[in-house]
């Protein structure tokens, strides 16, 4: 089976406002197989946040490899970074991150943009699918916590990526919603056929999943970090 998701050699620190350094992720080797779902556990402040930004191309290593579909990420230049992220790779952040002035199947049109090109009637079956038929022209105020969740993850799979990274997705639900999101989330990712990494510290969340890793088993960085490091 081939990888969605190749690590070598990973390493980034941070430089503290009085001059100390803090090696935040050190991944010596780690892999996703091309439509596996895993889940990796960790607690705040362990640097999962730092790691999965790296495998987006938001921030860039201080040393190793990053495959994704056998595309080195860390051989992109910025533009190249942002344009591999917005075809082949889907982002489901914890604080959702929707543009609050935009309705929900706005959203997920300006995803398109940026990937294969807007398609309205894509953007309102994904939407639909995600059962937000009856919300499409509602901007994120107007949705519930909940609500909002699902159109970050149908902005997330906008235009079928690979690899789908979700931090903490359900971090922001309760304990009904959450495993709701999470179901979604999964079938989706099933559905179009993407390797799902997902990060949490959630036992109940970590439970729904076959294949679970030690966030501190791949990252020789991941102990307690000094506060004001990011997570």
């Amino acid at each position: 089976m081939s990888a969605a998701l190749e690590i070598h050699d990973l390493k980034k620190q941070f430089r503290s406002p009085g001059g100390r350094t803090t090696l935040v992720v050190d991944v010596p080797q780690f892999e996703v197989a091309s439509g596996t779902h895993v889940a990796v556990r960790g607690e705040s402040g362990s640097g999962k946040t730092t790691f999965l930004n790296l495998i987006a191309g938001i921030l860039t290593p201080d040393t190793g490899r990053i495959l994704v579909n056998g595309i080195p990420v860390t051989g992109l230049g910025e533009a190249d970074r942002d344009r591999l992220r917005a075809t082949t790779i889907g982002y489901i952040f914890q604080t959702f991150n929707l543009l609050q002035g935009c309705t929900a199947l706005e959203n997920v049109e300006l995803a398109m943009t940026f990937g294969r090109g807007a398609d309205r009637d894509a953007a309102t079956q994904l939407l639909k699918q995600v059962g937000l038929s009856a919300h499409l022209h509602h901007v994120p105020r107007q949705l519930s916590v909940g609500q909002q969740q699902r159109v970050a993850v149908a902005r997330a799979l906008a235009n079928h990526p690979s690899l789908v990274l979700a931090d903490e997705p359900t971090g922001n639900l309760d304990e009904r919603h959450a495993q709701d999101a999470l179901k979604l989330i999964r079938e989706l990712c099933g559905a179009n056929g993407a390797a799902l990494l997902l990060v949490s510290h959630s036992p109940s969340v970590l439970e729904r999943f076959e294949q679970v890793v030690s966030f501190s088993s791949i990252n020789r960085a991941a102990v307690a970090q000094p506060q004001g490091v990011p997570a």
